[in-house]
């Protein structure tokens, strides 16, 4: 298996692994025949994850999400009609309960910044797969990185590319789809600090990202969960064009009538900066999101060939949003909002 850095994800511990299986095989009897149409969902209160739930839930399926307790609960996913079930991938104890009943997974999940990438990524789909595998779930979809398997030096995407070969080992009925970017991260990164008179932070790279929105990624992952010609399959979904981050700025500084304030952070200080980071303890999960920052100095294109890919799944690709037009839509009923509240473009400050 592929290491992480210069560590290598660490497999769970053998007793650890082991009480997962006999956990879920203690749940794994025979029993009432599990309804085609039952998913769970993990990650489900995420950007993509809640968009997957969302959909699923319009489509006529039952779903159910794993949440943790938190301070903010998941209410809004109960609200839509899903059924949520509290449960950690860091306890591997607490998985085998949420897959009863359960004929599919779909694998949103991602640390957050305060959680161990080792842990979760890691260390959690392993005890989730093996329970997979001991329950009899029929369909396991996993989202993926693009490219994750050209860069074992960045952890996030090494961990993904080896969970990618564990499920290739398994005899589950998997597929892997490989993301590139989302519409929405787009707003929080570059449209909300322009409107509100903040800084972007850019770099003097030239890489493209093919961006796409979250809400079609998650009728491409339903339409690939129906299509039994993706069964062990890994395919990657890109948005119809793929721009800079230099280019992505320019576009909303035209529709926002505004300048950004832009301070181009230069690669080589990123990966300056991890190497410091690195040599200690303390800041190991920091140096290892700067990671991306090898990626970036590599001045790659996050795109891909898609025709072959809407074929597949029947879909049209004239359905699928460009950012240009979410871009445009975006901007249009914030614009309004501004001039509802008689605010200008440049007003600091404003949520949405």
């Amino acid at each position: 298996m592929p290491g992480v850095g210069s560590r290598g994800p660490q497999l769970a511990p053998a007793s650890r692994a082991r009480r997962c299986r006999l956990h879920c095989t203690a749940n794994a009897g025979g029993g009432t025949p599990v309804a085609k149409n039952s998913i769970l969902v993990v990650g489900g209160t995420g950007t993509l994850g809640r968009q997957v739930v969302r959909k699923a839930l319009d489509e006529g399926y039952e779903v159910r999400c794993i949440v943790k307790p938190r301070m903010n609960p998941a209410d809004f996913l109960r609200d839509w009609g899903a059924t949520t079930v509290q449960a950690d991938l860091t306890d591997p104890t607490s998985l085998p309960a949420t897959l009863v009943g359960i004929s599919a997974i779909i694998d949103c999940a991602t640390a957050r910044p305060e959680e161990s990438t080792q842990k979760v990524d890691w260390e959690g789909k392993v005890a989730l797969i093996q329970c997979a595998q001991a329950m009899g779930i029929k369909r396991y979809m996993f989202m993926s990185i693009f490219n994750c398997d050209k860069h074992p030096e960045v952890p996030l995407m090494n961990i993904k590319a080896a969970t990618e070969q564990y499920l290739a080992a398994t005899a589950l009925d998997y597929t892997v789809l490989r993301l590139c970017g989302f519409h929405q991260a787009v707003i929080g990164n570059y449209a909300v600090p322009i409107l509100e008179d903040r800084k972007v932070w850019g770099t003097n790279d030239d890489s493209r990202t093919a961006y796409m929105d979250t809400q079609d990624i998650a009728r491409l992952t339903l339409a690939a969960l129906r299509n039994d010609a993706c069964n062990r399959r890994t395919l990657t979904l890109a948005g119809p064009a793929a721009y800079t981050t230099k280019e992505v700025i320019e576009k909303c500084e035209n529709l926002s009538d505004s300048r950004a304030q832009v301070s181009t952070v230069p690669t080589w200080l990123l990966k300056g900066t991890r190497g410091v980071l690195r040599g200690a303890d303390w800041a190991k999960d920091a140096a290892d999101r700067l990671a991306f920052a090898e990626v970036l100095a590599g001045n790659e294109a996050w795109t891909a060939p898609m025709e072959e890919t809407y074929a597949l799944l029947g879909v049209d690709p004239a359905s699928v949003t460009s950012l240009d037009d979410y871009l445009q839509e975006y901007f249009t009923r914030i614009m309004k909002k501004l001039k509802q509240v008689g605010a200008t473009a440049d007003r600091t400050n404003f949520y949405v």
